[in-house]
């Protein structure tokens, strides 16, 4: 009797170009591959014990898949058999307690759980916790700073605020004001070793102070400008110096808008007068503990890590140099920040944030 050749596999075109970009993908677990590959081995006409002998595995193994891809195509090759595959080593009630008990309980004497410290309470191995925590989104070594405004007038400094935003005024320039406060003109104490192959740069961890000094900013939104000037003390005069500033080198047939927080300078009598008399000013206050409305918090974030946090100062002269420098630098290439929030999307989290708050007390 003639030994008859298998019939080739059929396959279409979208189905070979799904298995071979699946065993080019690196992060492909290979019981996958080698299922696409005998797949696509057995489309040609190759002989089962030859793609047995190719792939190393054996001819049971070659006939069960070509049979599961003529049954269930692609999706066959990522199911296995019930009762197959790695038996769990941890019980679906043992995960719960783990879980529950890195939620709503606390180590001895600490504020959080390690994988350790949990590992020893649970008496599971200190990978095993690692692998629920990362299964269920739990990283208890983490927290993140939030406040919530408890300003009575909150809805209506928002919508003001992100209304110039979003919808600017005509013949009008929006300013977001602020001082940057207390910055300090810090000198290391030894020269640190520059950045080379396989070495980051150095910093000595202590450092000379050698004076603070006082920046006042006001970032034009629209083209991402900023109008600055370091002063040695933040009180209602430098305010009133700046908002000079301000009138002085901005067009005089403009409105100004400005928003800025409530600090006590800026409501202090005398600028109030001041700003009676130049009618041009508006004032728009965020509402309490939201600094995050105000965009020049965001510039000066870029102040800080771009030029401030790793700089060596040897006096508050130079210190104010390397400001005026950035200042010159960031308006000769500005970037806007485009605030995209709408005041909808913000009241929505306030509210579910408060909700949560609420149901924990």
């Amino acid at each position: 009797m003639m030994w008859k050749p298998p019939e080739p596999l059929p396959i279409s075109s979208e189905q070979r170009q799904t298995l071979e970009a699946c065993i080019a993908a690196r992060k492909t677990p290979q019981r996958l591959v080698l299922r696409a590959q005998i797949v696509l081995k057995a489309a040609t006409g190759m002989a089962n014990h030859r793609i047995a002998r190719e792939l190393n595995t054996s001819r049971p193994s070659v006939l069960l898949w070509r049979r599961r891809f003529l049954a269930g195509g692609l999706a066959a090759l990522t199911e296995d058999a019930p009762g197959r595959g790695r038996k769990p080593q941890i019980s679906p009630e043992r995960v719960k307690q783990i879980v529950e008990a890195t939620l709503h309980q606390k180590p001895p004497a600490a504020t959080h759980w390690s994988t350790r410290t949990m590992a020893r309470a649970q008496r599971v191995s200190q990978t095993m916790v690692q692998r629920i925590w990362d299964a269920h989104g739990l990283q208890p070594q983490r927290t993140r700073i939030f406040k919530l405004s408890r300003d009575p007038h909150f809805v209506e400094k928002l919508t003001d605020v992100v209304g110039l935003y979003l919808n600017p005024p005509d013949k009008a320039l929006v300013l977001c004001v602020d001082e940057k406060s207390q910055i300090q003109a810090l000198d290391r104490t030894q020269p640190g070793l520059p950045m080379k192959k396989g070495r980051c740069g150095t910093l000595t961890h202590d450092y000379k102070r050698h004076g603070t000094t006082t920046l006042f900013a006001a970032l034009n939104v629209l083209p991402g400008t900023v109008l600055g000037e370091c002063m040695a003390r933040h009180r209602h005069q430098e305010f009133l110096h700046f908002l000079r500033k301000l009138d002085r080198e901005t067009p005089p047939e403009l409105a100004l808008h400005l928003i800025l927080d409530n600090y006590g300078t800026h409501t202090h009598p005398r600028v109030k007068v001041w700003l009676g008399k130049h009618r041009r000013f508006y004032l728009h206050p965020t509402p309490t503990s939201s600094s995050w409305l105000n965009l020049i918090e965001r510039w000066f974030r870029e102040l800080t890590q771009k030029r401030l946090r790793r700089g060596a100062f040897a006096s508050v002269g130079e210190l104010q140099m390397a400001i005026q420098e950035y200042l010159d630098q960031n308006n000769r290439q500005p970037k806007p920040f485009v605030w995209t929030a709408r005041v909808e999307d913000i009241l929505a989290k306030v509210n579910r944030c408060k909700a949560i708050l609420n149901s924990l007390h």
